[in-house]
């Protein structure tokens, strides 16, 4: 028999709500999400190449990817601030996309899904910010979670 999920967010009578996670164990929790932000060719070449005016397209959006896995607990109103112990933002760029992966840890309650998906999400909107003076038909897409675990301590 297939059990009956209900959303966590939501009290009997329909409010929103914040998860009670108080009773839970801490865990090591591990997410990773990916982006996609497809360019045009000659935008591929430009960042490769370090050659568009606001500068490091890619190093730019790394820290932009960073400081808002840091932050969502301030922008995702019901997520729980937790204590991350590590975010990676690493980019794959191929001949008309960049794909942001964001990894993201923590020993806490509850996992950093949330995390993950708003580092990768950020570093893509990042790169669209930097070169939309130069490409007009960028599309982000494609932002999901890749993997999420968790495991006991000790």
């Amino acid at each position: 028999m297939e059990q009956e999920k209900t959303l966590s967010h939501l009290r009997d009578d329909g409010t929103a709500a914040m998860v009670d996670i108080s009773g839970k164990t801490v865990q090591r929790r591990v997410a990773t999400a990916t982006s996609t932000i497809r360019l045009h060719p000659d935008t591929i070449a430009a960042i490769s190449e370090g050659q568009l005016p606001k500068g490091d397209v890619l190093a730019v959006a790394r820290i932009a990817g960073i400081q808002a896995a840091k932050k969502t607990a301030d922008l995702i109103p019901l997520c729980h601030p937790l204590p991350l112990t590590k975010v990676a933002i690493d980019f794959s760029i191929e001949a008309d996309r960049v794909v942001t992966t964001c990894l993201v840890k923590t020993d806490s309650k509850t996992g950093v899904e949330m995390e993950a998906l708003t580092g990768a999400s950020i570093a893509s909107l990042t790169i669209y910010d930097m070169c939309k003076a130069i490409d007009k038909e960028m599309c982000i897409s494609e932002t999901t979670l890749v993997e999420k675990t968790k495991a006991d301590i000790g």
